[in-house]
């Protein structure tokens, strides 16, 4: 027998049944381990929610995620040759995030003492701000603005202490020549309640436009904040940053003012007030083509700084009590009578009438007009003249006549007169593009009796005729009457603003806005004109005739008040043949507008023209 035959093999059935024995059993095994893992797992579970749950339950209410604002910057503001007129300075606020605050009393009473003691801050004005501060809200709260490097390190140091109180980034305005251009720019400031009330976009930390240019286009300086979104405890401790929201720079704004001819004017006028008793004036220039603002010179000014850095109690008060009123924009805002700075309108609205021809000749009367027993007296004895001589020479027993009446001439009227004045702009406000204009005044027969409960007298048109009596308008009306007659009879919007500069690098133009046009024929417009260049050549405002380029003008002399002061205006344009520049000058109380208006006038255009030097 062979050996083979006694080796014993395992059929097919019973070698399945021997694997299956073992795959069970590992089954078992792993079945084993995953209750293992399983009861751990349960364990661990309990643990968390029913043993240490409470405790963490807290901590998640805590954990939050929470936006920390990255301010914009505001937009800049530059003259027409790109010359920065504002710009941007890091500054530091220190904040209050109202949810972080301690909540028992005896903490944020040690709180304010220390916060007191780190920004030299009356303890009691600190306590004040910290208890109004106790509310869940999130958005920070204003501590002390623009606060010093030590300040904020010191914060910074002890920031674990200090819960609730933290440092804010952000910029304050700079102005540069800034009682050259404070009454243009404005000034920015802190947001006050009344003004976050009406524009729930704000912060309570936030910086608005308050005054002039940064006031009337908040809009597009302001810019939109960014955020770093941070993940923080339940302590306010910041744990990670999540994600940031970038801020988009506000839009920067480029005048029409040429900040060379705006210091020009502003210098000749200060060097003329120091040989004058008066401390007071105001000048206005316009391009004729486009009605943009040239130059706008008030003096006295002021220093917007003091304003964008919280100006002190004091400072304020000297503003305000000073009697030359140095916040006041006498330039848009003061509402003095015109004087003979207004012949023109009368002239132009005679010969439109009708009342008198260019060839039209009346006696000077020897200086003296008679009705009844009244008087009205020239400045100075005129032979006869005609239009155009009268213009030059500023005669006043002309404009009497074409204004009121007299001998054989039917006189215009008020109301005639009232028609035209408002068709040049007077008696209502240009639109220009910052607030606080006035709209300057223009009787009517009418708004006599209803006011002073008069009738209107022959003597009240007589002194309407040469901008007196009851006629006021302010410098910037002035400047835009005689830009309408430089450009032959379209009136401009005066606007300071020419581009608007976003962020994404798009321009905005602000194009020419015209208020009305053709309301004069050129004809009458030419006769005008040309009675306007007379004055240069031969009538009252000869000192200019030496000029780089040809002038037009006219000079004022204004009484106002009962004891004989007068204003002293000139306004002007040129060149003649094609105008570039309209301006309006006042020295309030000057004297004659030929000794006090007229040589900022000739300093002004003859840096102009002559080389800007």
């Amino acid at each position: 027998m062979e050996i083979e035959d006694y080796v014993l093999t395992a059929t097919e059935k019973e070698a399945a049944k021997m694997e299956r024995g073992l795959e069970k059993k590992w089954l078992d095994y792993l079945w084993w381990v995953i209750v293992f893992f399983v009861l751990i797992l349960s364990g661990r579970v309990i643990f968390l929610t029913v043993i240490r749950g409470a405790y963490y339950q807290d901590v998640a209410k805590g954990n939050s995620i929470r936006p920390v604002v990255i301010k914009a910057l505001r937009g800049r503001i530059f003259d027409r040759t790109g010359q920065p007129l504002v710009s941007n300075i890091p500054s530091i606020d220190a904040v209050v995030t109202p949810v972080d605050l301690p909540k028992d009393e005896a903490r944020i009473t040690e709180l304010s003492q220390a916060l007191s003691e780190i920004l030299s801050m009356n303890q009691s004005d600190v306590n004040l701000i910290l208890e109004n501060s106790k509310t869940s809200a999130l958005d920070t709260v204003l501590l002390k603005e623009n606060i010093s490097q030590d300040e904020s390190l010191n914060i910074l140091e002890k920031e674990n202490v200090l819960t609730g109180i933290s440092i804010e980034k952000t910029a304050i305005r700079g102005y540069a020549d800034a009682q050259i251009f404070s009454h243009i720019l404005g000034y920015e400031g802190k947001i006050q309640q009344k003004e976050l009330d009406s524009d729930k976009s704000y912060r309570l930390t936030d910086y608005i436009g308050k005054q002039g240019i940064e006031k009337s286009y908040e809009n597009s300086l302001r810019g939109v904040n960014g955020a770093n979104q941070i993940e923080v405890d339940s302590l306010g401790n910041a744990k990670r940053e999540v994600g940031v929201v970038n801020p988009k720079p506000g839009s920067d704004l480029v005048l029409n003012i040429d900040s060379g001819l705006q210091k020009k004017i502003y210098d000749s006028i200060n060097a003329v007030l120091e040989k004058t008793k008066t401390k007071t004036a105001a000048a206005v220039a316009i391009d004729p083509k486009t009605g943009g603002i040239l130059a706008m010179v008030n003096v006295p000014s002021y220093d917007n700084n003091l304003f964008a850095k919280k100006i002190s109690a004091d400072d304020y008060a000297k503003l305000t009590s000073d009697p030359n009123k140095p916040l006041f924009n006498r330039a848009i805002s003061g509402e003095y009578p015109p004087g003979s700075t207004v012949k023109p309108v009368l002239a132009a609205a005679a010969l439109s009438e009708g009342t008198i021809t260019p060839a039209t000749i009346i006696d000077g009367l020897g200086g003296t007009l008679r009705v009844g027993g009244f008087s009205f007296g020239d400045w100075k004895a005129h032979g006869p003249s005609d239009v155009r001589t009268a213009i030059a020479q500023s005669n006043d027993i002309f404009f009497y006549t074409i204004g009121g009446g007299y001998g054989n001439i039917q006189g215009l009227g008020i109301d005639r007169m009232k028609r035209y004045y408002n068709l040049f702009g007077f008696g209502e406000k240009t639109g220009v593009d910052i607030g606080g204009e006035s709209s300057g005044f223009i009787p009517s027969e009418q708004w006599k009796q209803d006011t002073l409960g008069e009738k209107w007298y022959i003597g009240n048109s007589y002194h309407a005729s040469i901008g007196q009596g009851y006629v006021t308008a302010t410098p910037l009306q002035l400047a835009s009457y005689v830009a309408a007659i430089a450009n032959g009879g379209t009136l401009y919007k005066p606007h300071l603003v020419s581009q608007i500069k976003k962020s994404n690098g798009e321009i905005q133009k602000i194009n020419p806005e015209v208020i009305r046009s053709s309301f004069i024929s050129p004809a009458v417009l030419k006769v005008v004109q040309e009675g306007m260049r007379k004055t240069i050549t031969d009538g009252t405002a000869q000192v200019l005739k030496t000029m780089p380029v040809e002038i037009a003008g006219k000079t004022g002399t204004a009484q106002f008040g009962s004891n004989g002061q007068t204003h002293g205006w000139f306004i002007s344009y040129a060149p003649y043949d094609d105008p570039q520049i309209a301006m309006a000058v006042l020295v309030e109380g000057g004297g004659e507008g030929n000794s006090s208006a007229l040589p900022v006038t000739q300093e002004a255009l003859k840096w102009y023209f002559g080389g800007r030097q």
